[in-house]
C-alpha cells in the first residue's frame, strides 16, 4: 500500500511538472489567414496607425505581426517575405503610424505572395 502511496505521488509530480511546461508552449501562432483577417480587414492596423489603438491593441498587433514574419511565404521569394513582415513589425514596434501605412500595402505584397 504504501508502495502504491508512492508510485501515485511521482505521477502526481511527473503531471505537474508536464502541465508547468506547457504554459509557455500554449500560444498557438497565427496563420497567415488570421493575420489577414483580424490585423488588416479587421481594421486593427489601421487603427494603431491613426494613433487611436490602446496599449492592448498595439501589444496585439505586434503579435499578429511577429506571427506573420515567423511564417513561410505561401508563393514568391522568402527574402521578399522577410523584408516586407519587417518593415510591417518594425513600424507597428516603433508606433510610428506613417510607416506602418506606407509598410501595409496590400496590393504590394498580395501580387507577390498570395
Amino acid at each position: 500500500m504504501f508502495r502504491g502511496l508512492i508510485i501515485g505521488g511521482v505521477a502526481v509530480f511527473a503531471l505537474v511538472l508536464a502541465m508547468d511546461g506547457n504554459v509557455d508552449a500554449g500560444k498557438d501562432k497565427a496563420s497567415i489567414k488570421d493575420v489577414m483577417k483580424k490585423a488588416m480587414k479587421g481594421g486593427l492596423c489601421g487603427k494603431v496607425a491613426s494613433g487611436k489603438a490602446s496599449d492592448e491593441e498595439k501589444k496585439q498587433l505586434i503579435s499578429l505581426f511577429t506571427d506573420l514574419a515567423a511564417a513561410k511565404p505561401p508563393k514568391g521569394e522568402e527574402a521578399s517575405w522577410k523584408e516586407k513582415t519587417k518593415a510591417l513589425l518594425d513600424a507597428a514596434t516603433a508606433g510610428d503610424g506613417a510607416a506602418l501605412k506606407k509598410a501595409a500595402n496590400c496590393k504590394e505584397c498580395h501580387s507577390a505572395h498570395k
